[in-house]
Parts: C-alpha cells; structure tokens; sequence
C-alpha cells in the first residue's frame, strides 16, 4: 500500500537531514523530487502543484526552533498537508436511522458486491448489530447467487426478490428489515457506467423512496486518474456521502485516494486491503499520511490485534508464562491466534521504521507455521504437556507423522526452550538483549 510512493517520499525527505537550515535552494530540490514521486503516483498534477507550493510557502515561511532540526519541521510540514490532502479528519458513517440504510453503487467490476459483505461484517462486530443484504443487482449473471454465497459464508442474511424490480424489491426489503428489527439494511446495486442514463435513474429513483443515510461509491483503486471522472459523473446524479477504495493491497500506484478528496470533496470512508472478508478498514487520513512517511501506523496494529485476538486466552496465556507453566499446547493456542491477524508482513510494515530496519520487503512463508502446527499437532497431549519426554523413538514418530524431518523437530524444541527462558529472564527484570 503507497510502497513505492512512500519509498520515493522518505528518500526525497532524507536529503534534508545534512542541511543546517532551510533555504529555498534545498527546498527546491527535495519538492522537485517531492513532485516527481507523486506525479509517478498517479497523483493529479493540479493537486500536485497546489501541495508543492503550499508546503514550500509552509517551510520557507517557518520559525524553526532551536531545540528542532530543519529535517524534523519539514517532515511535519509534508505530513499536515499529506493529511490534509486525505481528508484531515476521520468522516465516521451515519448510522442514525432505523434501521440505518447504506446504498453501495458504482462501476461494473469494482468489487462493490465483495465489499458490502465486508462491510456488513465491519458493522456487525463494531456495533454488534444485526445487518440485512439486500440484492438488487438484478442485471449481472450470478450476482444475486455471489452476494447469497457472501451471506451464508459471513451467517449474515440476505434479501432477494429475484430478477425484479430493483426499486420495488429495496421497498419491500426496508418493510421487512423493520419487521423483523434488522438495524442496518445494505443494497447492493447493479454496476454500471456514470453516463448510463436509465441505471442512473434507477439509483435516483431508489434513494428518492429509501432516502439512504449513506451511498457510498465503490471505487477501484487502480482506475487511476478516471476514478475522478467517476465520482463527478456519480456525485452529479446522487448525493454521494462517501468512497470505498478497494484493492489498495494490490500493485496500485495511490494517487486516486491522494486527489479524490481534494477534487471532488467526496471523504474516503474505507480502503480495502486484502481480498478476505475482514479486510475492510476504516480510512484515517493522519494515520495513512505517517504510513506513507514511513513513520508506521501503530494505533491501527493495536486495534487489529484487540480485533482479533481473545483478550482472555491471552490473560491465561501470559499468567501461565509468568508462572512457567507455558505448554506447547499453549504455543499452538497462540500461533492459531496470531493466524488470524492475515499476513505477518503486513503488521511488520505498520512499525514505525519498518522501511529502515529491513522489515519492508520481508517475506513471511505462511507454510513454516503451518509446519510448525503440523509438528505440534503430531504429538500426544502428554507430549505437548511436557516435551522433556521427547527422546530420539518419539522425535522419529513425530517428524513422520507431521511429515517433516526430525532437525525441524528438535529446531522447533530448541526455540521453544529459548523463548521459555526469555520469558522467565523478563519475569526476573534479569534479561539481556543479544546486541
């Protein structure tokens, strides 16, 4: 996500540090190459001059203060407009009706139907509600059967009329969500063409009867420079009150995100980052603005991790460390947890520094941990209990059983072993870091 354009970013930023002091000599040459990795980026080139100017007037004009180096004022001065440019502050859904009513529109293929189960998904466990799919994709072959498929794989129900009429099916659908006391009723529309007249009408047509409290364009972030054609051809018919960016997990350039808001007014409400069904997250113009400086994104890691991970297997997890009692049972609990964040790589990247410390580009192979899995679970749970028991006989039984060779088994003990000491060296204050 903005890889390429934040490595092109802290480069062009770093050259500041050897400077004593900010003149418009050096200014001049890091917002050349400021301007030149957000042109690659896809970004607007109207945005991209209007953000060059106001941070050059920002950092020429600027009062540096003697306990800060000029490095430091200007990576704040590129940050503020960086979140300025995404939005500045967090624009939060309105969820005020009842039951709320959410319209997902947009192009053919920008994966809206995918989306609105991840969102349905994202509601339900922020707000423990009870959200209702509505199928009014009535047109694309299979839709109704894809967004059904979504419904039964997330246990989150959906409304479906058939090959009807869209308007007369999202009425219907509205009744029976206050009947049976759904809070949030989400439509998914058909895709089409901003210039295609009788679909556009068809979406005027519905939000003049439902009167959604949000519709949302679902926008892919490849489309480039476009997606702001788009969103004017949409904005134009409908009262947009949002975007969803997907696919930013992809090889996309970025700059559609860095110029929607700024063109169009549009906020950026959520960006999906991976193809599974919790990959749906909340879009922080601050937090994605220090992603990109590459000063991380800690607060997101932290609410990944309280998302996912069971507050109370941890507690249980940590008290029998402290006692050193910690299992094998206990690791396998933890690695099943920790395989629920997604790809370990991804919350590599989000530390602060990530790019600096190698952790950028590092490649986590999802199949260690599986045979690392493997190995435990080729045990008896006398073994996992207590591994002092594992001689040569029981090392041989397990390596085949997990199909794997007995040196990974006895690697496996040997860190296992090393992190039991670790952490009784934590408990004690008597640890030493190895550098």
């Amino acid at each position: 996500m903005f890889e390429h354009l934040g490595d092109r970013l802290q480069n062009a930023i770093h050259k500041i540090k050897g400077y004593g002091k900010i003149t418009e000599d050096n200014i001049n040459e890091v917002t050349r190459e400021i301007r030149l990795a957000l042109l690659e980026a896809d970004v607007n080139y109207k945005v991209v001059k209007e953000f060059i100017n106001n941070v050059k007037e920002k950092a020429l004009g600027e009062e540096v203060q003697k306990s800060l180096k000029p490095s430091e004022v200007f990576v704040k001065i590129v940050k503020d407009e960086l979140v300025d440019l995404l939005g500045g502050e967090k624009k939060d859904l309105n969820i005020s009706g009842n039951p709320a009513i959410l319209m997902l529109v947009g192009l053919q293929g920008s994966g809206k139907t995918t989306t609105i189960g991840k969102l349905a998904l994202f509601l339900r466990k922020k707000h423990h509600c009870n959200p209702l799919l509505v199928a009014c994709d009535v047109y694309r072959p299979a839709a109704i059967d894809q967004l059904k498929q979504i419904g039964k794989q997330l246990n989150i129900p959906v409304y479906d009329e058939g090959k009807g009429n869209p308007v007369e099916i999202v009425k219907n659908a509205i009744n029976y969500a206050k009947e049976n006391k759904y809070d949030y009723v989400l439509i998914d529309t058909a895709g089409r063409l901003h210039i295609d007249e009788d679909l556009m009408n068809e979406l005027i047509n519905i939000n003049d009867m439902v009167k959604a409290q949000e519709i949302l364009l679902v926008i892919d972030s490849m489309t480039g420079q476009d997606a702001i054609n788009v969103i004017e051809g949409f904005n134009s018919k409908l009262p947009l009150t949002g975007a969803i960016l997907t696919k930013l997990d992809g090889d996309t350039k970025g700059g559609v995100a860095l110029s929607l808001r700024h063109l169009t007014n549009v906020p950026i409400k959520f960006i999906g980052v991976s193809e599974k069904m919790d990959g749906l997250e909340e879009f922080h113009p601050e937090r994605m603005a220090t992603r990109i400086l590459g000063m991380g994104d800690l607060l997101s890691m932290i609410e990944k991790v309280e998302d996912v991970i069971d507050q109370d297997e941890s507690l249980k997890t940590a008290k029998k460390l402290q006692k050193g009692n910690f299992d094998l049972e206990d690791f396998l609990s933890q690695i099943k947890q920790i395989k629920k964040l997604g790809p370990l790589e991804n919350l590599l990247k989000m530390l602060p520094g990530a790019s600096k410390l190698g952790l950028k580009n590092i490649q986590i192979n999802p199949k260690d941990i599986a045979h690392i899995e493997a190995i435990i679970l080729s045990m008896t749970p006398e073994e996992r209990r207590n591994p002092s028991i594992l001689k040569a006989s029981r090392k041989i039984r397990i390596a085949k059983g997990s199909g794997r060779s007995v040196e990974e088994v006895n690697r496996l003990l040997k860190q296992f072993e090393q992190m039991k000491l670790m952490m009784k060296q934590l408990k004690n204050g008597n640890f030493k870091f190895p550098f």
